[in-house]
């Protein structure tokens, strides 16, 4: 069985790395064997941040979200062999739109520092690696992420293939509207799992970090007014109370 890809628990997120599995057994950043990415813990969760930019504000009025769609029931999977090259660096970034259940979150890709994980990135989207996949993993205590990207749902999906580490900050300052990777303790397990920042946050540098690949440039507010709502159940990390899936990722540049 495949580990799941998750964040560090949130008691020991200081000590431990981004996996991909959560509360649920799904990792995402940590120490623990995972498959994909997660994030850390280890101080209490605050409330979502409200401003006026585009990247930090938050929503104005109840969130509208649709029912959504059924997960796909035979994940695509690939190979090795399918990693696509590393993006040139020309143009410096792309824009992707993520089509969601509950709005459009436009994310700036950074092609130029991140030009492996972007170019991922790419090559699933055009494929519809992601359609119809639950963002399956909130954290509100101490890390302060939404884990998407496995569309299996249970933390442990990958596309088949890995990568390195990309453009991680060397002080582990994660702020409000981070692109990043998910992974495990293997620094070549990046694949298909990644989380948005929503709040401030602290990972682990050990192991090599977490890969920024880019930023949220319209609909942070989404996310939070998600946070807002809290995890299914109470508690700090698990699947958020308002489910969110993305129906589809469309890229220009």
């Amino acid at each position: 069985m495949r580990p799941r890809l998750l964040l560090p628990s949130l008691a020991a997120a200081s000590a431990l790395t981004l996996s991909a599995c959560g509360s649920n057994g799904s990792s995402m950043f940590g120490s623990e064997p995972t498959t994909e990415g997660g994030a850390p813990a280890g101080q209490t969760a605050g409330s979502p941040e409200t401003g006026t930019d585009a990247t930090g504000s938050a929503a104005e009025g109840a969130l509208e979200c649709e029912e959504p769609p059924a997960p796909p029931s035979q994940p695509q999977s690939f190979t090795q062999d399918d990693l696509p090259d590393p993006k040139s660096g020309d143009p410096a970034t792309l824009t992707a739109t993520v089509e969601t259940n509950c709005g459009d979150i436009v994310l700036e890709l950074d092609a130029a520092n991140a030009p492996q994980t972007v170019a991922s990135f790419e090559f699933l989207a055009d494929e519809g690696y992601w359609d119809a996949s639950t963002c399956h993993r909130l954290t509100t205590a101490g890390l302060f992420v939404l884990q998407c990207g496995d569309p299996t749902g249970t933390g442990r999906g990958n596309p088949g293939y890995g990568y390195g580490i990309e453009n991680a900050p060397a002080d582990g300052n994660y702020p409000p509207g981070s692109l990043a990777m998910a992974r495990t303790q293997d620094p070549n397990s990046n694949g298909g799992q990644f989380f948005i920042v929503y709040e401030d946050s602290m990972l682990p540098t050990q192991g090599g970090g977490y890969s920024i690949f880019g930023q949220v440039t319209e609909g942070l507010d989404i996310v939070q007014a998600i946070a807002e709502q809290g995890v299914e159940g109470g508690g700090g990390d698990g699947a958020p109370t308002q489910p969110i899936s993305i129906l589809s990722i469309d890229i220009d540049g």
